[in-house]
């Protein structure tokens, strides 16, 4: 690549810091979550408000207990899934020009909201919790009572750098719990979401942009399978956001009943005709549907480790460029953090987590993954507590 194309992205009073950051990178090794990054190149939101990515379509998330059979209804779980990625991998730091790192949480950090009940779907109630610090993990829990409709699940990231491109590997999985309506007695059904790999492209240039890689599964406890398969944009070919996805009995992974493929940020169809009879090339998903941001209590009103009044100066900073501002307060958030940690240690007082239990054998898990040949990576995870009334 030419000289002068390096950093062409970033505005000429940061090209020093980005040329700085870029040589940290090409000299660090293990993973990244401990690399400080300049502020410039920072969101103003913590990872431990990313579940709510889950959410922003909440019609489509109840819809995930609807369906005449279990093949529609884990259509329906496919969809809402493909529905939750443009949210999550793209469109999140429009506002900002490009892909920018998030705020790492600290150990107890919490984040509540809610989309309200719409046309008779019910509210969705969303909590999240950092639960780990090292490693960095986050547990969340998303409810639709009224739909029947429940995520839970954890995630943490291991990120390294390749020489041209940051790998993020996604660490954890999401178990779905389905209702399903309509149906008297109906046994409640699991969906097991494995998460994908995201490579970060475009550093080089100053303007950091997501692609998706590999292979994702959704595992039913009614006996199905969702295969998704994602390609992106490669150095010389190949078209961004790409996705394949079939639907097929677990016992016959390779039959598909159903498949669905093309932008995931974008509009995907099924190749051949989809669930109950609908056209050959029927849009699957459109992922310009208008996406519902969650519902939070005003700053002021919220508890002193609620994830925007931890962060509220940081945040602040960031988004009006004052990142001298900016750096100074997350330096003094990491810097209390690590000394409660010590005082923690020397008292003989470890944290306490508020609203998730920790479960070492994730039975659910390993019998799900294991019905379509997966190999458990982590049977740990995190349980909601119980609501207490």
């Amino acid at each position: 690549m030419p000289e002068e194309e390096v950093g062409g992205g970033v505005p000429s009073e940061h090209k020093q810091g980005w040329g700085s950051f870029l040589k940290a990178l090409a000299s660090f090794s293990g993973d990244l979550s401990s690399l400080t990054a300049p502020s410039f190149i920072l969101s103003p939101v913590s990872l431990v408000e990313f579940p709510a990515y889950w959410g922003e379509h909440p019609a489509e998330f109840a819809a995930c207990s609807q369906g005449a059979d279990p093949v529609e209804r884990m259509t329906n779980v496919l969809r809402w899934f493909i529905s939750t990625l443009k949210g999550s991998y793209t469109a999140r730091n429009t506002s900002m020009g490009s892909e920018k790192k998030p705020l790492n949480p600290i150990l107890g950090e919490l984040f509540f909201g809610n989309w309200p009940g719409k046309d008779d779907r019910g509210e969705t109630v969303l909590t999240t919790e950092q639960v780990s610090h090292h490693p960095p993990i986050t547990a969340y829990h998303l409810e639709n009572q009224k739909a029947g409709v429940t995520l839970e699940g954890h995630s943490g990231q291991k990120t390294t750098f390749s020489g041209r491109a940051i790998q993020v590997k996604q660490v954890g999985h999401a178990v779905l719990r389905v209702k399903p309506q309509g149906a008297q007695d109906a046994k409640e059904e699991l969906y097991l979401i494995t998460l994908p790999t995201l490579t970060i492209e475009g550093l080089w240039y100053g303007s950091p942009y997501v692609e998706l890689l590999g292979t994702t599964h959704i595992a039913s406890s009614t006996g199905f399978l969702s295969t998704i398969n994602y390609t992106g944009r490669g150095y010389f070919s190949g078209k961004s956001h790409s996705f394949k996805a079939t639907v097929s009995p677990i016992a016959q992974p390779t039959q598909a009943l159903y498949t669905a493929e093309g932008d995931w940020s974008g509009v995907s169809k099924f190749k051949g005709k989809g669930p109950s009879g609908s056209e050959k090339d029927a849009i699957f998903w459109d992922a310009g549907a208008q996406r519902e941001e969650i519902s939070v209590k005003p700053i002021e009103e919220q508890g002193p480790m609620e994830s925007r009044k931890v962060w509220k100066d940081t945040a602040e900073g960031i988004r009006t460029g004052n990142f001298d501002i900016a750096s100074k307060d997350k330096s003094r958030i990491e810097n209390d953090e690590r000394q409660k940690r010590k005082d923690e240690a020397a008292a003989g007082t470890p944290h306490q987590l508020e609203y998730f239990v920790h479960v070492e054998d994730d039975t659910e898990y390993a019998e799900l993954i294991g019905n379509f040949g997966g190999k458990p990576a982590n049977e740990e995870a995190y349980r909601r507590k119980p609501r207490v009334h």
